[in-house]
């Protein structure tokens, strides 16, 4: 496997493989696997650098294919410690009860569903009312978590260099009595968003690739983190190319 020849590559070279406190983490798979390890090291933001190595096409997070690994091993072994930093989500929950605030980061985005039925929930941008919803649910990304789910619902693609929130609206409901933007909202990083439910019900909560269920919630909300990712900067793949690559392939197809 070709984590298996990366470990003993770094090992013979003399770089030192530590799982509980790593200075390089390096992520081999796909942008679901980085994802799963960028969970795993949240609490040690402050002094991780991340890599991804890609085992099938470029992915939105990864700079590096699977048989460049020995490539890799010889820039960690050359590291001058340059990195290139992304926004991160901080969602923060509140609950109707004295239950203690639940706090979450993601790296692409949070989804909010009600377990059954239409969701109603008042939307606050800067605590002032905006709208009140009605739909299937909401989702809130970060920029580099703008070609995922929000993608897929209607919402812009942005530069992860741009520090901002995207709104998107899941299925909402519009006719001539309820009425929503119906749009996608990309607020500035000095703004934020905060939702509250109009009832009490089940609901789902989704950060990134994990679902968690919550009831007698008060409100959430949602800002850009203090916390930054931070990923090695060996050598960086335009945001632009893999855009291109991961959604048209108009280079491959010329290239025919």
């Amino acid at each position: 496997m070709i984590a298996e020849k990366f470990i003993a590559s770094c090992t013979e070279k003399g770089l030192i493989y530590d799982e509980k406190l790593p200075d390089v983490v390096i992520s081999i798979g796909g942008d679901g696997t980085l994802l799963n390890a960028f969970h795993r090291y949240a609490h040690q933001l402050d002094h991780v650098r991340f890599v991804g190595v890609h085992t099938g096409h470029l992915g939105f997070y990864t700079d590096w294919r699977d048989y460049e690994y020995e490539d890799l091993v010889t820039s960690l072994l050359h590291d001058e410690g340059k990195s290139v930093t992304y926004p991160l989500l901080d969602v923060t929950i509140n609950y109707h009860d004295e239950q203690a605030s639940a706090h979450f980061l993601a790296l692409n985005e949070s989804t909010f569903k009600q377990v059954s039925g239409t969701m109603v929930l008042d939307i606050y941008i800067k605590d002032q009312l905006f709208e009140r919803f009605r739909g299937d649910g909401i989702c809130i990304s970060t920029p580099t978590g703008s070609t995922a789910y929000n993608k897929s619902i209607g919402g812009a693609v942005l530069h992860p260099r741009l520090e901002a929130l995207q709104l998107a609206e899941i299925a909402s409901i519009n006719n001539r009595v309820f009425r929503t933007l119906s749009s996608a909202m990309i607020l500035a990083p000095d703004e934020w968003i905060t939702v509250k439910p109009a009832e009490q019900n089940e609901f789902l909560l989704g950060i990134d690739q994990f679902t968690h269920q919550h009831t007698n919630i008060s409100e959430i909300n949602y800002r850009i983190a203090t916390e930054r990712i931070h990923f090695a900067h060996y050598r960086h793949t335009s945001f632009w190319r893999r855009v291109e690559d991961a959604f048209i392939g108009a280079r491959e197809k010329n290239e025919i």
